[in-house]
């Protein structure tokens, strides 16, 4: 098989479906790679789910990681804000006693004041005073979040824009607004580990899951910087770019201060 044909394999390849949150068609095959982060989320999260009652998990996916964390407190919840994410959900949690709420507007949360013990967000967007109002009094908010410069140099290679409103979106910036609302934080880190991509496919595959990273992505559009990358991974055997990642773990104050 030339490069040409090697190139055309690995694109036809790239069409695989991509459901949930479930990277294991390029990560358990070795296509794609991470630089092991300072941290461990759940490692930091599991001891206050277990003395937990009642539990969020903010942007659940499929519900891949919260079914890994089993057993779950008592009265577990999930919000999911991707509408096909949202029966991949309910169908993976509901068996373990998992309440899945649809959720659109991060300001306005389907949760009673003071309801739960524990919140838990990887990777999702949230409103710091609404997570405050719903987390009972001392309770923890832990998050890891995707910076702002994520994958950048992958929108350079491609020429694609990267100014998508949130360049501001880093361990600072969080912290301070978490702080506006009331929390106490506990622990933070921030770190750009590299992510590897070791065949076009994997890459391809990756910006249709991730689809903010490009909005107008298409392998027809990008067809010509593809098969640069393509070349580029030939010769080397991988590229590599800078992922942006950050941890929070707070705990909320009894008092409220005023916004």
């Amino acid at each position: 098989m030339n490069q040409n044909q090697l190139f055309e394999f690995l694109i036809d390849e790239s069409q695989k479906p991509f459901t949930g949150w479930d990277f294991s068609y390029i990560e358990d095959t070795g296509r794609l790679d991470s630089e092991p982060l300072e941290w461990s989320y759940a490692s930091y999260l599991l001891p206050y789910l277990r003395q937990a009652q009642t539990m969020l998990d903010m942007g659940t996916g499929g519900g891949e990681f919260l079914t890994a964390l089993q057993p779950l407190p008592q009265d577990t919840y999930a919000t999911e804000g991707y509408a096909p994410n949202f029966p991949i959900a309910r169908r993976n949690l509901k068996p373990l006693g998992v309440n899945v709420r649809m959720v659109e507007n991060d300001e306005t949360l389907p949760f009673d004041d003071h309801q739960f013990d524990v919140i838990i967000n990887r990777h999702e967007s949230y409103y710091p005073w609404e997570v405050f109002r719903i987390l009972k009094d001392d309770g923890q908010f832990i998050t890891q979040q995707v910076g702002g410069s994520d994958m950048a140099e992958l929108n350079e290679w491609l020429g694609a824009d990267k100014d998508d409103g949130f360049s501001h979106w880093n361990l600072d910036y969080a912290e301070k607004e978490l702080k506006k609302a009331g929390f106490h934080i506990i622990k933070k880190y921030e770190q750009f580990p590299y992510t590897r991509f070791y065949d076009v496919g994997a890459i391809v595959y990756y910006l249709k899951a991730i689809s903010w990273q490009i909005p107008d992505f298409s392998v027809e559009k990008y067809m010509d910087q593809l098969y640069e990358l393509h070349r580029t991974i030939m010769e080397k055997g991988y590229i590599q770019f800078k992922s942006h990642r950050f941890f929070i773990a707070a705990e909320k104050a009894q008092v409220h201060p005023k916004e």
